[in-house]
């Protein structure tokens, strides 16, 4: 399966980056993009439960990568939810 990682930063300007066991995620983001963090959060779940879906089809077991960025990627996103406006932006993909 390809994989893929995806840059990011957050409302307080931090920049991770994510991995993906699947290109799904480039069906769900686009590079250069600002996401309200809830949409975003709400994104990266479905794109990487479908991730990791794809993996368990073909192995016969969940990512654990996948699962694991996903709970990473939630909590960071309490650290932001008390924001006025919080945003995630999207960089962009590093194949």
């Amino acid at each position: 399966m390809p994989e893929i990682r995806f840059q990011i930063r957050w409302s307080d300007g931090t920049q991770d980056s994510c991995y993906s066991p699947s290109l799904i995620v480039k069906e769900y983001f686009s590079p250069n993009t600002d996401y309200e963090l809830e949409d975003f959060v709400t994104r990266s779940r479905t794109a990487l439960k479908i991730a990791s879906d794809r993996v368990e089809a073909k192995y016969g077991r969940p990512c654990g990568l996948a699962l694991g960025q996903l709970q990473d990627i939630e909590e960071k996103s309490k650290q932001y939810v008390h924001l006025p406006d919080p945003k995630v932006r999207v960089i962009g993909f590093l194949e």
